[in-house]
């Protein structure tokens, strides 16, 4: 790593864990947005303001305003500056005065408004801060989120607690939602930012930047353009042979990349180039929210995928052959077991109607019966033990049967598949179908994640997400054997 880039990611790691922050131009009409997202946050809060109107609100917040970023005593390690286009260099200049550690511009109305006026103020700024070595962030972003101290863009995320996935996103929108949605899905984040019009710092900086920081050890990205191509896969190769990195590329088709232009006014390069660039250099590629957030579940709660048989247990016989089809389709294999698998099953397994060749269907009455809970502790032992199968995909309809209501009450299913997935070596996934209740599956889901059991909606998603992960696996294993 070059000296530059040591001071770079010096001055970053200021930035996402700073003593202090200063945010600049939160208002009223924001219903104080910024300052509100920083009430938990650990070191100290500061506010820059001249509108008379607004003081009293700030003040009501309990945080000290001052009128220039020059005023506030001490140093300020990362500023949020939320101000009029306009006035956008007049706060580079001070934080290059300043001495900060990185500023976010929240602002829009740059570049990507594609006007001369936009076009000149960003290209201000980016020299400004290029000059003075200034980690300026966006603009047209949300910037920093670090949830160990407290440092947020909006009020809805977690803070508090330590993470191991670190996000990337040229969309603020994105890397918002992203930690919002991982949340509920059990993802705790170490830290993500929201960079959009990259004038400054790129993707590739922020992928460096993850790449060394050791409490992360899985990186998503959101890409919709990069400014130096080689510079960046040459950094995704390094980082990606040490931690998982997943990159989803926005603007992959000719309207896509058009709508980049508009967004955060950066050019978007070919798909298909993007697709063999990410392939060789061993990451992995996913191509909506649902498929990074489903991949990185997968990568923090799964044992590693060393191949792609599939033992499945569904809970009907239609279910059963949808299953299969899905699975099939997404590249797994579903094989028949060993005899003597079928020997044991045979000793318990006596459903009418039910079938235990693979996939196991194991209809309602399985599950409502006096021992069922018992024979699929039982069914679950034969898949783990045949050597024909690889990974174990378990179908729950939590409308037949209901996980308790009462979070003190023990639920033998749930206890079951606990069970099941702490003493198994192989991959265990759960697919919890809405069927006609959907809050009743997203509460059974909520009771897995508390579990640390991943549970996908559907078995699209279950099937997917799993391939992604028996290619990650195998093009690891292969790579260490050369």
């Amino acid at each position: 790593m070059s000296k530059v880039a040591e001071t770079t990611l010096e001055k970053l790691d200021r930035a996402f864990n700073p003593r202090s922050v200063a945010v600049v131009g939160d208002k009223q009409a924001l219903g104080y947005m910024w300052l509100r997202s920083l009430i938990p946050f650990k070191g100290k809060v500061y506010s820059v303001q001249i509108d008379p109107n607004e003081l009293p609100g700030i003040a009501e917040l309990g945080v000290e305003n001052y009128l220039t970023l020059m005023d506030i005593p001490g140093p300020v390690d990362y500023v949020i500056a939320s101000v009029p286009r306009a006035v956008a260099p007049r706060i580079v200049e001070d934080c290059i005065q300043k001495k900060v550690g990185g500023v976010c511009f929240f602002t829009s109305g740059f570049a990507e408004t594609n006007t001369e006026e936009g076009i000149r103020l960003q290209r201000v700024i980016a020299d400004l801060a290029g000059k003075a070595s200034l980690n300026l962030i966006g603009p047209n972003c949300v910037g920093l989120y670090n949830p160990k101290i407290g440092l947020r863009h909006t009020e809805a995320q977690d803070y508090g607690e330590d993470g191991s996935v670190g996000f990337i996103a040229q969309s603020g929108t994105h890397a918002t939602l992203f930690t919002l949605v991982g949340q509920h899905e059990g993802i705790k984040i170490s830290k993500s930012v929201s960079y959009g019009n990259a004038v400054v710092l790129d993707s590739t900086d922020f992928l460096e930047y993850l790449g060394a920081d050791e409490e992360t050890k899985i990186i998503g990205m959101y890409i919709e353009g990069v400014k130096d191509g080689r510079r960046f896969f040459r950094s995704l190769r390094e980082v990606a042979s040490r931690k998982p990195v997943l990159i989803w590329k926005g603007g992959e088709t000719e309207e896509g990349a058009r709508a980049t232009a508009s967004h955060t006014g950066v050019l978007a390069e070919s798909g298909i180039v993007w697709q063999a660039a990410i392939k060789q250099c061993g990451a992995i590629k996913v191509d909506n929210l649902d498929e990074m957030v489903d991949t990185v579940k997968a990568l923090v709660y799964v044992k590693p995928a060393t191949g792609t048989r599939v033992g499945l247990i569904a809970m009907s016989g239609g279910q059963s052959v949808v299953v299969t089809d899905t699975f099939a389709k997404a590249g797994l294999k579903v094989p028949l077991l060993t005899q003597s698998s079928y020997q044991r099953l045979a000793t318990f397994f006596n459903i009418i109607g039910g079938s235990y060749r693979n996939p196991f269907d194991i209809s309602s009455t399985f599950l409502m019966a006096d021992n069922g809970v018992s024979n699929l502790a039982s069914m679950l032992d034969v898949m783990d033990q045949d050597p024909n199968i690889d990974c174990v995909v378990l179908e729950l309809f939590p409308v037949i049967r209901p996980l308790s209501q009462n979070p003190e009450t023990a639920d033998p299913i749930l206890d079951t598949v606990s069970d099941f997935n702490e003493r198994s070596e192989k991959p265990f996934m759960l697919i919890v179908t809405a069927a006609y209740s959907a809050a009743l599956a997203s509460e059974t889901r909520d009771k897995l994640v508390e579990r640390g059991i991943p549970s996908f909606p559907n078995f699209e998603r279950a099937a997917k997400t799993l391939k992604r992960l028996a290619d990650y696996y195998q093009f690891r294993h292969e790579q260490s054997q050369n």
